[in-house]
């Protein structure tokens, strides 16, 4: 099973049922095709996974943002976020609170309009 998932700093993925030691993994980089590549040494696993935020933006993948751990039967790979990706969600982050401020402030002692059936 293969999670995605998002945190401020990082963009982190989880692959669940993997049984293997740490040892076995491997996370490199095909930069030709702009890509993350996990692998086994036994070669039980092999999955290729893109970010799209990345993508968006017009950046590359840079090895040393790359970490993962193993914990149980998962495991947990990282890329931390560029510094231009931060800010841009910052940036968007204040914008829809300022968006949502308008809209509250707009209808003010309104009552929402929530049609129920």
């Amino acid at each position: 099973m293969f999670c995605p998932r998002e945190v401020r700093e990082a963009w982190e993925w989880r692959v669940r049922n993997l049984p293997y030691p740490k040892e076995t993994y491997s996370v490199t980089l095909d930069e030709e095709k702009d890509q993350l590549v996990l692998r086994t040494s036994n070669r039980k696993y092999f999955k290729r996974f893109h970010v799209p935020a990345l993508r968006r933006l017009g950046l590359t993948l840079e090895q040393p943002a790359v970490s993962f751990d193993h914990s149980g039967t998962t495991l947990v790979i990282q890329y931390e976020k560029p510094d231009d990706v931060i800010e841009a969600e910052a940036a968007l982050r204040v914008t829809r609170q300022k968006e949502a401020a308008k809209g509250v402030g707009a209808k003010e002692g309104a009552a929402p309009d929530c049609k129920q059936q």
